[in-house]
């Protein structure tokens, strides 16, 4: 395995890894976003008042978005295993 292979599998292993972050990501920070607004709005500073709805939202978004984060594993696991079977 030469320099080239390794940095196309350390890319792909980054790529899968944003793909399956990032809408988790994203519904927290939007969460979070609407919670701060709320917050600033009413004058409200409870600290704890942002982890419930947190919480519940990335829960709910896991259990919605885990076929899409698992199947990306799959692609990518698929693709090691073959290139560790076919010796590079």
């Amino acid at each position: 395995m030469n320099e080239i292979e390794v940095l196309e599998i350390s890319r792909e292993a980054v790529f899968t890894l944003l793909k399956v972050v990032s809408p988790i990501l994203l519904v927290a920070l939007a969460i979070g976003l609407i919670i701060g607004i709320f917050q600033a709005l009413t004058q409200i500073q409870e600290m704890t008042l942002a982890f419930v709805p947190k919480i519940l939202g990335v829960f709910i978004a896991l259990i919605l978005l885990f076929p899409f984060m698992l199947s990306q594993m799959q692609k990518l696991s698929e693709t090691l295993f073959d290139k560790i079977v076919s010796g590079g």
